[in-house]
């Protein structure tokens, strides 16, 4: 079985922390081809099927994304034990990748469409844009930390993904000569909303971010004419947001 080598991106570092439908066809075709995602498939439908649809995840689309995508290969190899565990995973560099539930929760809440085009703040692994990839147009991510963005760049274009743009910098104020955003999804917790996420969501769309500092509410987004509104869905712990967020 192939692991993609993780030491020229990660530290080895042990954490235990809380990280149109002819576009999607073709994105899933080419992927497809690759053998990582043959791999430990019987892992990834007992994910699924245990921790994420028992727990009222619905979005077909969600669900066929998080079974194809394999978690293993975004893990580095100290970790790959408790690849498809209910957890989260270290990935180095203080940080993690989210618990499968939490990826799927939030990334149903999005409630994404195959013409979206999404933001992610904090690649981290690059799993989370690798899920969002499946589902939809083009994704835009952006990691401050370079290793951990480079490393998610490279994984994700070894798995073939076409879609995904990257950027390395402070993800508070987003990527606005991309603007506006179908959904924007955060995955680490700043103290509070970031106007300009907000300024960058277009109207009909919706952001799912967690706020607070050291105990945070996982909330999403929704803009429309008349202004936002949001709500606060669980309670959740992440890493938390650096850079202009820590002001």
């Amino acid at each position: 079985m192939k692991i993609f080598k993780h030491s020229k991106y990660f530290l080895p570092l042990l954490f235990n922390i809380t990280f149109g439908q002819q576009v999607e066809n073709a994105s899933a075709a080419a992927i497809k081809e690759h053998p990582t995602f043959s791999e430990r498939q019987q892992e990834r439908d007992r994910m699924v099927n245990i921790q994420i649809q028992a727990r009222d995840v619905k979005n077909e689309r969600v669900l066929s994304a998080m079974r194809r995508v394999p978690r293993h290969a975004f893990i580095p190899d100290y970790g790959q034990n408790e690849a498809y565990a209910d957890h989260p995973v270290s990935i180095g560099l203080r940080q993690t990748i989210s618990q499968p539930y939490i990826v799927a929760f939030m990334t149903e809440a999005l409630q994404p469409e195959p013409t979206d085009r999404v933001l992610e703040i904090g690649t981290g692994s690059g799993y989370q844009a690798a899920v969002l990839a499946e589902l939809v147009q083009e994704v835009y991510t952006i990691e401050i930390v370079p290793e951990l963005g480079e490393g998610a760049k490279a994984i994700c274009n070894e798995l073939s993904y076409s879609n995904i743009q990257y950027r390395i910098g402070d993800g508070y104020r987003g990527w606005p000569d991309a603007a506006p955003f179908d959904a924007i999804i955060v995955t680490a917790a700043p103290g509070h909303i970031p106007q300009p996420l907000v300024d960058q969501l277009a109207v009909g769309g919706t952001m799912i971010i967690p706020v607070g500092v050291r105990y945070q509410k996982l909330i999403v987004i929704q803009k429309d004419e008349k202004g936002i509104s949001h709500e606060s869905v669980m309670a959740v712990r992440f890493v938390p947001m650096t850079g202009e967020a820590e002001n």
